[in-house]
């Protein structure tokens, strides 16, 4: 790392301040302000800090950047700093960019075009099989970017990480494991595609750690979509914050009265495009979808699938009566829609198709 590198590296890590005194720095440096001028912004901002906060001699400074460095490194993590060469162009465009990502894995897919998926933690199964579908078709063109909770995240993490092609931002340091439950999975996200993080090590998340990183998220991207999200959901911020940095805004359509999909319907009516599948967002990038076989399908599901996409959503037993066959058949021929990306499991008995 270069000096300036170190400085922002220090600042964003090391610097004794609270984390009011480090945002109120943060801020004040942005983009303009070299490193060079830190003592003097570090003075401007804070009204009392620790001794040797903003010290004239920069040799310590740069000795405690060193050493942070070094853990990092032992911890398998790597920064990249608005100094740093690779810093995504797109996340340094926006009003307030992070000053160092702190990063573990695979270091080439900061330079890769991106593209954002997220959903709300509780999502109905059909989004989910959805999201995953669209996440492993994009996987083939961009390096896929979310995050790493339940519901939404997770299935897109379920398409794109297969591919290596995905990028997890996290609220928390890139040490903790949030949620607890997806450490395993972090550590799998890390092997095949990157973790990314504002935040330093052994930082926990907070509630003002999520606001920050759904902008992240957003900043990092060409498109944002919405897998679900209900009328208030914290996930409607990141498209809130793609809208204001000039993304595309894409959203999947949800039944009305659908509190689950209230959110991605009212983003619709405000202009966001309606997505149902990968080819809608490949369409808007102009670029051509590849040559995809369609499943073979035997008589009893052509005639169940064109049962299940007249109704759009419906109990095995109704199906069953519409289609004039036994209930149990047409449960064994719904799960093998299900099985070839056809249909899914809408809750209980509920199925619904897919395409």
């Amino acid at each position: 790392m270069n000096a300036a590198e170190l400085d922002y590296l220090w600042l964003a890590a090391c610097a004794p301040l609270s984390e009011k005194e480090r945002h109120a720095v943060l801020r004040a440096c942005g983009r303009a302000l070299p490193p060079a001028e830190l003592e003097k912004i570090c003075a401007a901002v804070i009204q009392s800090a620790a001794d040797g906060v903003y010290k004239g001699d920069g040799a310590p400074r740069a000795r405690e950047a060193e050493a942070y460095l070094a853990r990092l490194e032992k911890a398998g993590c790597f920064a990249v700093t608005l100094a740093s060469a690779d810093y995504p162009a797109a996340l340094r465009a926006i009003p307030d960019p992070p000053l160092v990502l702190f990063c573990k894995g695979r270091r080439e897919l900061l330079a890769a075009r991106k593209f954002c998926i997220v959903g709300a933690r509780s999502i109905p199964p059909w989004a989910a099989k959805t999201g995953t579908a669209i996440a492993a078709e994009l996987a083939g063109r961009f390096a896929v970017v979310t995050g790493i909770a339940e519901g939404g995240d997770a299935a897109v993490i379920a398409g794109a990480l297969p591919a290596g092609s995905l990028i997890s931002v996290l609220p928390c340091g890139p040490d903790r494991d949030y949620p607890a439950a997806h450490a395993a999975l972090k550590r799998q996200i890390a092997q095949q595609g990157l973790i990314i993080s504002e935040y330093p090590l052994g930082m926990l998340s907070q509630k003002f750690t999520f606001h920050e990183r759904n902008r992240v998220l957003a900043g990092l991207s060409e498109g944002v979509l919405v897998l679900a999200a209900g009328q208030k959901s914290g996930t409607l911020i990141t498209a809130d914050r793609a809208l204001a940095y000039g993304r595309d805004v894409f959203a999947l359509p949800h039944n009305a009265g659908a509190p689950q999909g209230a959110g991605c319907n009212e983003l619709i009516k405000q202009g966001a495009y309606l997505c149902t599948d990968a080819g809608d967002v490949l369409a808007m990038f102009g670029m051509e979808r590849a040559e995809r076989s369609a499943p073979s399908l035997t008589e009893q599901e052509q005639k169940m699938l064109a049962v299940l996409r007249g109704a759009g959503e419906g109990h095995a037993a109704a199906l069953a009566k519409a289609a004039g066959v036994p209930v149990w058949e047409a449960q064994a021929t719904l799960s093998s829609l299900e099985l070839k990306g056809l249909a899914a499991r809408a809750g209980g008995n509920m199925y619904t198709a897919l395409k």
